[in-house]
């Protein structure tokens, strides 16, 4: 599980990275998008019908081309432990309570048991809500943990005390919205960390049937390729679709050790039982199965149609 653990942060000091509290400077900063290589030839080279071929498909391959969604950290917050953001659902309304995403293991009262669902638990908890750039701007506070589980999934939604609009008129930032359906392979993505204000970059690589990890099961998971090597304190990001800019997967864990299922270093297993070991992968959980949960007025509802969560 990818809370800041003792060990991951002694690894840091060791490495000269430094122990950044929640809200400390960036660690890391993004690396800004790559300027497009122009589809002319340049002034000294000879102009050939075939390099203008070649240009014209460049041309139509851009004009094709999705259209890349910046992805910052706004709307990304830092908790005590982990990371988050601020999301909506497709549906929501400016003047519903916003809601915080995070893992499950982040809860504050400790880690679900397997099997436990927490619904409606008072709560007071803050985050630091960050700007584009990753710098802290405001405290939001929740007034109640909406949804909390490890089985199935690993997630924490909070209800905040303030409207999607209260948040945009005090800090000019919107929320992060959920896609409604579910991820595919080779999906570019980018895993955004509030607490350590650090974006990782890379592809969806697979699905995973069951990832277990200690006594918690959770179905269908996010294999991520080996560039998005999230560390601890990254448990709760957003991982955010860089086409459309939405909200795929919550980031939740790695295999460290190169151990079988134990915590911290969770195992693949495949329909047939079948287990694989992959030392140094990271995973996520998808998202899109909380959105037919929440109804008019962001308020939870787990009987709703098409609603999977698991129920108390």
């Amino acid at each position: 599980m990818r809370k800041p653990l003792v060990a991951a942060l002694f690894a840091l000091v060791i490495t000269g990275a430094g122990v950044a509290p929640a809200v400390a400077a960036p660690a890391h900063t993004a690396t800004p998008a790559h300027t497009a290589t122009p589809a002319y030839a340049p002034a000294s080279a000879p102009v050939t019908r075939a390099s203008a071929a070649r240009s014209s498909v460049a041309q139509a391959s851009a004009v094709r081309a999705p259209a890349v969604q910046a992805v910052t950290y706004a709307g990304t917050v830092a908790l005590s432990n982990c990371s988050g953001s601020v999301i909506r659902m497709p549906n929501s309304a400016d003047s519903d309570p916003a809601l915080v995403l995070s893992n499950g293991h982040c809860l504050e009262t400790g880690f679900p048991e397997p099997g436990e669902v927490i619904v409606g638990q008072t709560s007071s908890r803050s985050f630091t809500l960050l700007n584009s750039a990753g710098t802290g701007v405001g405290t939001l506070r929740a007034s109640k943990v909406a949804y909390s589980t490890m089985t199935d999934t690993d997630i924490t939604i909070y209800q905040l005390t303030r409207t999607y609009a209260q948040i945009r008129s005090s800090y000019g930032i919107s929320a992060l919205t959920l896609s409604d359906t579910r991820p595919t392979a080779g999906t570019a993505i980018k895993v955004v960390s509030g607490y350590w204000k650090r974006t990782y970059s890379c592809n969806v690589d697979g699905f995973v049937y069951r990832l277990k990890e200690g006594g918690w099961t959770w179905k269908d998971s996010v294999r991520y390729t080996s560039a998005c090597n999230t560390i601890g304190g990254t448990s709760g990001s957003p991982v955010i679709d860089n086409t459309t800019g939405k909200v795929v997967a919550v980031n939740n864990t790695g295999n460290e050790d190169g151990e079988r299922c134990t915590v911290n270093n969770p195992c693949e297993v495949d329909a047939s039982g079948n287990v694989t070991i992959r030392q140094g992968i990271n995973y996520a959980e998808e998202t899109y199965q909380i959105v037919p949960c929440f109804g008019t007025g962001n308020k939870l509802d787990l009987s709703a149609t098409g609603c999977v969560l698991p129920k108390p």
